[in-house]
């Protein structure tokens, strides 16, 4: 959901941003997100239905400015994966957006019902609207 929700942001504030999605560990690469994943993004407007699971690798630490992890768990696992590449200025949790410094974790929705996944919506689509708004300059702070 954070790529879907991240990219259409993006696109209506007039960014022209690269943003992917990578898990650290494979179980799902090559699939489409969860079902309800898929259901609650279109509930919001955003098709992520095309989107497909791939690993995290050492060279995203180079190519991306920026990468955000959604769990402590996971940043540990980037930083395992990163090695010597690895950049703590350009990786944090999604989260510290809105918490600073808190190191809260997004909760994982995957073995829950419809009602998390929208809280879990809400919360990325907040974290989101935070990343925006840093990189806009005051006479382009115009999205809603």
């Amino acid at each position: 959901m954070a790529e879907g929700i991240l990219q259409d942001m993006a696109r209506k504030s007039g960014l022209n941003w690269t943003i992917e999605s990578a898990g650290t560990n494979g179980y799902h690469s090559g699939e489409p997100p969860h079902p309800l994943s898929i259901k609650v993004a279109k509930a919001n407007g955003i098709d992520i239905s095309g989107q497909k699971s791939r690993k995290f690798a050492k060279s995203d630490v180079a190519q991306f400015d920026r990468i955000y992890a959604m769990a402590t768990d996971v940043l540990d696992e980037i930083n395992r994966i990163s090695g010597e590449a690895y950049n703590a200025s350009k990786v944090d949790l999604l989260m510290n957006e809105l918490f600073k410094d808190e190191n809260r974790d997004v909760p994982d929705p995957w073995y829950g019902t419809e009602p998390g996944y929208h809280e879990v919506y809400a919360l990325i689509h907040k974290a989101c609207e935070q990343i925006i708004q840093k990189h806009l300059n005051p006479e382009q702070k115009k999205y809603a």
